[in-house]
């Protein structure tokens, strides 16, 4: 290079600061750039910046999990080196055996779960249907009892009401 163009060069990274350059794409063809750490032309040292062109994608309609994790780690300076095709092909098949392996292990639960309430080693959940609050004078009946009854999963209050005490005691 001439001095010049090294004159050039210098005077223009003094007054705009450097270009992005392009670091990697994703399989999804999203772009991502970094520009390198640089001092302004007032000496004030500008830190690395890593950043993301998403195809057909707005700035506002960014989301935590659009992007593989291992760029977002890049990109959030979790990791200094930017992640390679391999490394993302290998972490996404390890997720997909990870799913299947937790869909196996619910499958069996539940298998084993079913065979313990048939064999009366564990008793079944009741699913009881709450219509109103406790409080509320007729909690789910639309008239009040004379009775309390009471079956063995559920009980409904009554409307029975204490004798009068002040009747009594004026007697």
């Amino acid at each position: 290079m001439s001095a010049s163009w090294q004159a050039l060069r210098a005077l223009r990274l003094r007054l705009f600061g450097p270009a992005k350059e392009l670091v990697g794409t994703d399989q999804f063809g999203n772009k991502y750039y970094r520009v390198p750490k640089h001092e302004t032309r007032a000496g004030q040292i500008i830190p690395e910046r890593r950043f993301v062109e998403a195809i057909n994608r707005q700035a506002y309609q960014y989301e935590t999990g659009d992007f593989p994790t291992e760029w977002e780690a890049w990109i959030r300076k979790k990791r200094m080196d930017p992640p390679t095709i391999e490394e993302i092909l290998k972490n996404e098949n390890y997720r997909e055996e990870m799913k299947q392996k937790i869909k196996d292990v619910a499958e069996k639960d539940k298998l084993l779960q079913a065979k313990e309430y048939k064999e009366g080693l564990v008793a079944e959940p009741v699913h009881t249907q709450v219509k109103g609050h406790a409080s509320a004078p007729y909690y789910g009946k639309k008239e009040p009892s004379q009775d309390p009854t009471s079956t063995a999963s559920t009980f409904q209050p009554g409307s029975w009401m204490p004798p009068d005490s002040r009747s009594s005691d004026r007697k």
